[in-house]
Formats: structure tokens, C-alpha cells, sequence
């Protein structure tokens, strides 16, 4: 829907009260950002201004636009202080939408209330009417002083609405503002399942992918299916190398090369079994260099070892093995000692053949 939005903070003295977390004003201020996001995000053309209602008056710190970034800025120049005027603001802010550049948006109002409202009941009334008569939808937003504000918020909801266009939503303290706020109508009726939040005012996104419509929004779908597939490689190659690791010796080949594959770049996904592997294989090599006088016979049994682990992961796995340690060097020396006579056993039994 092309629409312009004119958001209206409370920035009143009540809003340090700590009953939302971390502030109300906190809170609010991170509604506010969510809630720009979803509006520019549901149409590139949508625009969305901000205004403080607390003060010596109403002040607009920016003018409808589609420049998220300028509306994130602003709020970091929001400046607490003493109470608001809300319908002062309410018809300043109909003021700054009635001077939009493109006529063919529909104008709306979203207004945080966190204090007392000071205005009588007919008052509020009188200004919904025109509103309504202006077509200007309202949404509003109670918090912190909602029992106070009840009875004036729904009288004027009441007759601001115009075929369902206004929302009230009514956030007690306790729960985060922005997530209560993700799943109501004010997100959920103006774009926000192409924002990714998912609901019913898509046209239609709950049956595509991801609830997005890519005609909608190509990009944001195409980004999201190309996420899903990574996450999804990412997870077959892990479950290889741990397959691998734990029956790769009764499996044969088929597990081998996946680990293999995985061992240069994910050493932690190795179990003890194959590090054990890649430990016997390097001592081997390092007791060949070092020990000129070693037996021939040693050089067979260093290649059936290495099949556990890829050749070109030794030399960078070389550096975490301490192959200086002259005890861990004996023992590895002697678990091959046990592994070698499996390969030498045939020399024994052709001399036992002979006799």
C-alpha cells in the first residue's frame, strides 16, 4: 500500500519511568525504528516522518521521506522534557501530511502515548472527526499510562475509524513494546510480512516462500532462499565428516573422502579416533627424517595409517602435535609397533610355508 506515515513520540518526563525495559522512552525508541523499517520496506515509495509532541511546542524533526536513515538519525536528537500535547500534535501532524509531495499516498498517523492525556474527551473526539473526514488513518499505541488513558483512547479510536483503517493497541508493562507491536495489526495490516514478520496484510505472502511475495520484494526473497540453501550445505558437509569419523574404518572409502575434504578448514569437527590417526602418521614421518637407521619395514606401515586423514592437512595440522615431546614421541612409537605387524605378517607366513 502507498502510504505516508507521520510517527508522534512521547518524549514527556514520564517516559524515564523504568517499568519497560530499559525505559518507556527506550522502548519506544526502538518501536519507532522497527516500525520505520516496515513502513519504507512494504513499498519503495512510502515515506515516513517523525514528530515530538513534548516541549514548548510540537516540533517536526523529519518531514515525510523515504530516507530510513534520516529517521533513524532523529532520534538520537529526541530531547526529554516536561509534558505533550497531543492535539496539537495530532493537527501538526496532519498539517505535515497534507503537504506530502505525492498526493496519491494514503496519509497516517502512528502515535506513541506513555502519558496522561491532558485533553478533555469532546476534544479528542472533535479532532477524530476531522481526521476521519480528511481521510487520515490513526493508529495508536498506550503504554505505560494505559488504565489512565483507556476510556479517552477508545472514544476517540471510535471515531477516527474509518472501514477498520485505525488500530488501537494496548501494551502493559512487562513484555518487550517492539514485539507486542511486531505481531499487531499496525504491523501486520500495513506491509509488515514483506519486512519478514509475516501476516495478513501480504496480499497473499502466507502462501509463497518464506511468506514473501517475490514479486513484492525479488530481492529479499532471493536473499533468503540463497541463505537457506548455505545453511543447508553447510549442515550435509558437517554431517559427513562426522559420520566419517566415527565408522570410517568400517565404512571403507564411501565416508573417507568427505572428511578428507573437511579436514583442511574444520579440524574441530575431527573426533579423537582421526586426530589419533593424524598424529601416528606425522610421528612416522618425523621418526623417517630424524632417524636414518630406521628399518625398512616401516615405510609399508606409514601409508595404510594415512588414509584416515588427507595428505595436504599434515603439514598444517603439524603445528597443534608437540612432536618434541620425547614421551609422547615413544608412545606414539610404540602404538605403531603394535600396528605393524597386520601389514608384516606375510613375510612369517610365506618362511612357515617353505618348511
Amino acid at each position: 500500500m502507498l502510504e505516508s506515515t507521520i510517527i508522534l513520540i512521547d518524549n514527556s518526563e514520564w517516559t524515564r519511568s523504568g517499568d519497560y525495559t530499559p525505559s518507556r522512552f527506550a522502548a519506544q525508541a526502538d518501536a519507532v525504528n522497527l516500525l520505520a523499517g516496515a513502513k519504507t520496506q512494504a513499498h519503495p515509495e512510502n515515506t515516513v516522518g517523525v514528530l515530538t509532541m513534548a516541549g514548548k511546542t510540537p516540533r517536526v524533526l523529519v518531514t515525510p521521506t523515504p530516507d530510513l536513515g534520516k529517521v533513524l538519525n532523529c532520534m538520537n536528537d529526541v530531547e526529554i522534557e516536561s509534558e505533550c500535547n497531543y492535539s496539537a500534535s495530532i493537527q501538526i501532524g496532519c498539517l505535515a501530511l497534507k503537504h506530502r509531495q505525492n498526493k496519491n499516498q494514503r496519509q497516517r498517523i502512528v502515535m506513541f502515548v506513555g502519558s496522561p492525556i491532558s485533553e478533555d474527551m469532546e476534544t479528542l473526539v472533535k479532532i477524530a472527526k476531522k481526521l476521519k473526514k480528511n481521510s487520515v488513518a490513526v493508529d495508536v499505541i498506550s503504554f505505560g499510562c494505559e488504565s489512565e488513558n483507556e476510556e479517552k483512547l477508545a472514544a476517540f479510536h471510535q471515531a477516527v475509524n474509518s472501514n477498520e483503517n485505525s488500530n488501537l493497541v494496548t501494551v502493559p508493562p512487562g513484555p518487550v513494546l517492539s514485539d507486542v507491536l511486531i505481531s499487531s495489526p499496525i504491523f501486520q495490516g500495513e506491509g509488515g510480512s514483506a519486512y519478514g514478520f509475516g501476516g495478513s496484510g501480504g496480499a497473499g505472502a502466507e502462501g509463497f516462500e518464506f511468506g514473501v511475495d517475490p514479486n513484492m520484494d525479488a530481492d529479499l526473497a532471493l536473499a533468503l532462499r540463497v541463505s537457506l540453501e548455505e545453511e543447508r550445505a553447510r549442515q550435509n558437509a558437517a554431517a559427513p565428516a562426522e559420520t566419517s569419523a566415527a565408522g570410517g574404518d568400517a565404512t571403507g572409502i564411501s565416508a573417507t573422502p568427505s572428511a578428507a575434504a573437511a579436514a583442511p578448514t574444520t579440524d574441530m569437527e575431527l573426533d579423537e579416533d582421526a586426530l589419533l590417526q593424524q598424529a601416528l602418521a606425522m610421528s612416522m614421518q618425523v621418526d623417517q627424517e630424524e632417524a636414518a637407521a630406521t628399518p625398512a619395514g616401516t615405510v609399508p606401515v606409514a601409508t595404510p595409517v594415512a588414509p584416515g586423514a588427507p595428505s595436504a592437512a599434515a603439514p598444517a595440522d603439524a603445528a597443534m602435535f608437540d612432536v618434541e615431546d620425547e614421551e609422547l614421541r615413544l608412545a606414539l612409537s610404540l602404538s605403531m609397533q603394535e600396528a605393524e605387524p597386520e601389514p608384516q605378517a606375510k613375510p612369517p607366513s610365506d618362511s612357515s610355508g617353505g618348511k
